[in-house]
């Protein structure tokens, strides 16, 4: 993509949000020209208007563009666009169901963006991986602008970032830092690609959110992609993203490629035979309550598998089906396109403990951030694990993370609540609250074993010296 000192012109540049004190109905009798008087040639403008006029403030065709020949127009609407390269990313050669053609997500989410296309209002957030879709989506937005006349920025933000920092050491034929600035705050259409990409310095959040809130405040047409879920963004911003009286947030992880890690020996493979349709609801001699646990549970968990939200919790003794209902929603959100990490959690403490030596191949650092962002996290047989104070504490920070995000998180443990609590409090208090998930407990025995395990005769305690 061209720098924007090549692709606009010093006069285009100052002219592109200039306010013109002439009337709308005087128009020019001259052909278009890039050093129009009114705008410089950026083709739109700003005009005098009473406070309580519905146009007041806001970017209006300037006289020459309304004169302006339809190819001409367009030339010169791409050329300040900034898509460069990306003219080739349309409506036309998308793919309605994202790159599988069968993403219900993405559909919604291209029919949104049509839709905003024709008449921008509001804001649009798109969020999934690398290769989801979601710059494609954005592109198509602009040049579909662009093909009815209408002028759009897109922007990549770390690029734009780059810009404004160079913008203090502008020449005259460059862009100054207050014009670019000017230009992304006020653009009567603005697209900012990659928003959580952008350098985590002070002044570059601080440059970003002063962008973002001013066209919040302003209620300004704007599409966003992130990579992340717009939650996870820096606090200000994701506010301002997720307010669902401007925006309108689309997951598109459907269209990306699925991502499985696992710590405690849950393979691909071995989670891949773990299925609903496979799951024993009948068991071995089981009573009719313990049935009706089972039944409770498998319809609980293939509940939440199709809308996943929020914590599940499934307590019961060992072998009664927990691990492979969990297994279960593991697998259709790989189906979907969503990340998974797998841990049982007494291996997942070793693992963040062991990843502090130098030369290891995961670092903590990389090991914690993957468990607290994954798109599901699967966190089997809780309770388990040592109850050293660093253990609880960083078990609690996971937790907590995930709570507050709101990221979808299922537990499995052979205690009952009670015994949880009295050894991870803090972390019950949040995994228990009805408001943020769901409570499940089986009181089926072992599914194979049944009730024959548990009438074997506890072995005798051992015998201590006095």
């Amino acid at each position: 993509m061209k720098e924007l000192k090549e692709i606009l012109s010093k006069s285009a540049r100052e002219g592109i949000l200039a306010e013109a004190s002439t009337p709308s109905n005087e128009a020019s009798d001259e052909p278009a020209h890039p050093t129009c008087s009114l705008c410089g040639g950026a083709g739109f403008v700003r005009r005098e208007r009473p406070v309580d006029h519905p146009r007041f403030g806001k970017a209006e065709p300037c006289d020459c563009a309304l004169d302006e020949a339809d190819d001409a127009r367009r030339q010169r609407l791409e050329r300040i666009s900034n898509l460069g390269s990306l003219t080739r990313f349309t409506f036309e050669n998308l793919v309605p169901g994202g790159r599988d053609g069968e993403s219900d997500w993405f559909r919604a989410a291209a029919e949104a963006a049509r839709a905003f296309a024709r008449e921008p209002a509001g804001w649009l957030v798109f969020s999934g991986p690398s290769g989801s879709g979601k710059t494609h989506l954005a592109a198509a937005i602009a040049n579909a602008r662009v093909g009815l006349g209408a002028p759009a920025l897109f922007m990549v933000v770390p690029d734009l970032l780059d810009h404004l920092r160079a913008g203090y050491e502008a020449t005259d034929e460059e862009m100054s830092f207050e014009q670019l600035f000017e230009q992304v705050r006020n653009a009567p259409l603005l697209l900012l690609d990659d928003i959580d990409a952008a350098s985590g310095t002070p002044w570059a959040r601080e440059k970003l959110f002063q962008v973002v809130n001013h066209r919040y405040n302003a209620e300004l047409p704007t599409v966003f992609t992130c990579s992340v879920r717009p939650r996870l963004l820096e606090e200000r911003q994701a506010t301002r993203l997720c307010d669902e009286r401007l925006s309108r947030v689309f997951i598109l992880e459907g269209a990306g490629q699925a991502t499985y890690h696992q710590v405690g020996g849950m393979t691909r493979e071995r989670l891949a035979e773990m299925q609903f349709h496979n799951f024993d609801l009948r068991g071995a001699g089981l009573h009719p309550d313990e049935r009706d646990s089972l039944d409770a549970a498998f319809r609980s968990a293939l509940a939440y598998a199709d809308d996943p939200q929020g914590w599940l919790v499934m307590l019961g003794p060992n072998g009664c089906g927990k691990t492979h209902l969990a297994a279960a929603i593991a697998n259709r959100a790989l189906g979907r396109g969503q990340s998974v990490f797998f841990a049982v959690v007494p291996d997942l403490i070793d693992h963040l403990r062991a990843s502090f030596a130098p030369g290891t191949e995961v670092g903590y650092d990389d090991l914690f951030d993957r468990v607290r962002n994954a798109g599901l996290l699967v966190l089997d047989d809780l309770g388990a694990q040592a109850g050293s104070p660093w253990a609880q504490e960083k078990l609690y920070q996971i937790v907590n993370y995930r709570t507050v995000a709101g990221l979808p998180t299922v537990v499995a443990s052979d205690q009952s609540m009670a015994e949880l609590g009295a050894a991870h409090q803090r972390i019950v208090a949040r995994i228990a609250d009805p408001h943020t998930g769901t409570l499940v407990n089986i009181i089926a025995p072992h599914y194979r074993l049944g009730h024959s395990l548990a009438q074997r005769p506890a072995p005798p305690a051992p015998r201590r010296g006095r």
